[in-house]
């Protein structure tokens, strides 16, 4: 084997690797939100790991973060949670951070 098709193998590994690592991460942020945000809205036990797995499935419905957005909004204010747009996207960035290292920690 030459060193480019190394090389070439080489990237095409490491990019599986990344996209594995973001949607391990995503998913995992999903569900450290649909926590954080069932705390907020008062729900704990059986009833918090259902809307953490519902937070989860709605990230299934189109690319990107805004479905899970969208959902967290929609259930806060229905709730009457006083939380602006601004404060669930950053915690939603933080959540992400969180996730990654928690999975970079795993392995």
């Amino acid at each position: 084997m030459s060193t480019f098709d190394e090389r070439k193998d080489a990237y095409e590994n490491k990019f599986a690797r990344d996209a594995e690592l973001r949607f391990r991460s995503e998913a995992r942020r999903n569900r450290l939100l649909g926590q954080w945000a069932a705390a907020e809205m008062g729900k704990s036990g059986a009833e918090a790991d259902a809307y953490a797995l519902a937070v989860v499935q709605a990230d299934l419905e189109e690319a990107g973060d805004d479905d899970v957005f969208r959902k967290i909004r929609a259930d806060f204010d229905e709730a009457g949670i006083d939380k602006s747009d601004h404060q669930i996207r950053r915690q939603m960035e933080e959540l992400l951070i969180k996730a990654a290292e928690q999975i970079e920690n795993e392995g």
